[in-house]
C-alpha cells in the first residue's frame, strides 16, 4: 500500500478535497457543545484526510447566534476578561451582558479557545461566519444545512 502525503494544493477550491460551506442554526444549542463541534468542522478533523499542519476544514456559517443557551448559572457567574495593557487595566464583562451586547462574540471566543494556538488558528477562524437572525449573505456559496450529532 502506498502512503499518500496530503498537500495544501489538495484543499484549494475545485480540488478533490475542497472545503464545503455548512450552515448551523444555533437556536437553543448549548454554547460549549456547539463550539466544540464547530471547532472540529473548522479544523477538518471530521474528514479522513485530516492533517494537523494544514487547513483542511470547511466554512461554517452560524445563524441565530443570539439564541445560544448557557446552562446552569453561567449567565450570572461567567465573566470574560481582557487587559488594556495599562497598570490596573483588567476589564471584566458578565456573560449575560456580553450575550446581550455582542452575541456573536460569545460564540466566536468559545470556538477560538478550542482551536490550537498557532498561526493556523487565525486562518481557520476566518472560515467562521457568525450572524444574528435567520439570514446570511452566503447564498452564492450554496451552503448545505448541517445538523449537530447531539
Amino acid at each position: 500500500m502506498k502512503t499518500v502525503s496530503i498537500r495544501k494544493e489538495d484543499f484549494l477550491p475545485g480540488a478533490k478535497y475542497a472545503p464545503e460551506w455548512l450552515v448551523i442554526d444555533a437556536t437553543d444549542k448549548p454554547l460549549g457543545r456547539l463550539a466544540s463541534q464547530v471547532a472540529t468542522l473548522l479544523r477538518g478533523k471530521h474528514k479522513p484526510i485530516f492533517a494537523p499542519h494544514l487547513d483542511a476544514g470547511d466554512f461554517v456559517v452560524i445563524v441565530n447566534a443570539e439564541k445560544i443557551r448557557l446552562t446552569g448559572a453561567k449567565l450570572k457567574d461567567k465573566y470574560y476578561y481582557h487587559h488594556t495593557g495599562y497598570p490596573g487595566g483588567l476589564k471584566a464583562i458578565q456573560a449575560e451582558r456580553m450575550l446581550a451586547e455582542k452575541p456573536t462574540e460569545v460564540l466566536r471566543l468559545a470556538v477560538k479557545r478550542m482551536l490550537p494556538r498557532n498561526a493556523l488558528n487565525r486562518k481557520i477562524l476566518h472560515k467562521l461566519k457568525l450572524y444574528t437572525g435567520d439570514t446570511h449573505p452566503h447564498q452564492a456559496q450554496q451552503p448545505r444545512p448541517y445538523t449537530l450529532p447531539y
